[in-house]
Parts: C-alpha cells; structure tokens; sequence
C-alpha cells in the first residue's frame, strides 16, 4: 500500500501486504474513510484540476456518497493515497482513472457509472 497521508495504517481495512498492482496509472488522489476504514464501495468520485500543493495529485476525489459536510471538513476523515490502493478497495473505478477533468462518477445500482 502507498500512502502518502494519512492516519494510522492499522486502521485501514487492507494492509499493504493485500495491495496488489491493478493499474499502472499513477498519481494521488484524496479517499473517504468511510471507503479505506468503513469498507463502503466509491459512490460518489470526482476528478478536479489537481492541487499545486500535491505534486503527485492526479485530481481524483472519492467518497462513499454517504458523508456530510461536517464529515467531510474534517481533515482527519480524508487521507491521500495512491490511485492503485484505491483501486483495491474499489476497482470499478480503473476503468474511469484516465478521464478527464470534471469527470464524475456516480454509483447506481451497484454500477459505478460516468456522468
């Protein structure tokens, strides 16, 4: 697992010994709790001009779909972690990494669909 942010590794769902290689896209993206702690599948993601602060930033946000603005104004609910340990928690979303700014992603049914 890469991260590159975050709070403590054992509270995640995966370990690093579970991160396998699933897609060779690189970059950082900022990921829900509620995904690498809680286990809930992306719901909702989006791909913004990424951050002059994160050099790495691939512009891709990931939420359950579930948190609030409080929740989500909380620093401490947000990490940054690489793309493909996203993808491990979630890999509908390798098929969308290479889409381009403004790209929204929106879970229905159980699909992860393009908006």
């Amino acid at each position: 697992m890469i991260l590159l942010y975050s709070i403590s590794m054992s509270e995640y769902l995966k370990k690093p010994e579970d991160i396998k290689q699933l897609t060779e896209v690189k970059g950082g993206c900022f990921a829900s709790n509620r995904i690498t702690i809680d286990g809930e599948k992306v719901g909702y993601a989006y791909r913004e001009e990424p951050s002059e602060s994160f050099p790495e930033d691939s512009g891709w946000r990931f939420l359950a779909g579930s948190e609030d603005d409080e929740y989500t104004d909380n620093p401490e609910n947000i990490g940054i972690f690489d793309l493909n340990t996203i993808c491990n928690y979630d890999d509908r979303i390798i098929q969308f990494l290479e889409r381009p700014v403004g790209t929204v992603l929106i879970d229905i049914d159980g699909e992860l669909t393009a908006q």
